[in-house]
């Protein structure tokens, strides 16, 4: 079996991204999302770049000797408006996409963004009373 996150010995990637959802909710996942995007992406520019892919591929996450074409063929992946880097939301929905676990539920976690995003604060329920 996979260690979290690694290539088992047949080759296959463990898809960790419906257990980080399971964990973490739907908002936390994009949390988690966001941060990554963080870590990856140029701070000059606020985007991830073929290049900010290579030096953090090597730098963050260990994989070394990353070509520059596969850095640019992973952006070119998810860059849906064509400026040769990736914003958070092409990161994001990148993420989301290519994990087979989320997609096959994809109408589930759909379904529990949107009731995240459209639940008015005043459908909260009130606070714990203090004891």
């Amino acid at each position: 079996m996979a260690e979290r996150g690694e290539v088992d010995g047949s080759g296959a990637y463990e898809d960790l991204l419906p257990v980080m959802a399971g964990r973490l909710g739907t908002a936390g996942l994009l949390e988690e999302l966001r941060a990554g995007f963080r870590v990856l992406a140029d701070p000059a520019r606020g985007a991830i770049t073929p290049e900010s892919m290579r030096r953090s591929a090597e730098r963050v996450l260990g994989v070394a000797g990353m070509m520059a074409e596969e850095a640019a063929a992973m952006v070119r992946e998810g860059d849906h408006d064509g400026d040769g880097a990736l914003s958070e939301r092409e990161f994001c929905v990148l993420m989301v996409r290519l994990s087979p676990g989320i997609m096959a539920d994809a109408e589930g976690w759909l379904e529990d963004a949107i009731a995240d995003e459209m639940l008015p604060p005043s459908s909260l329920p009130p606070p714990a009373a203090a004891a």
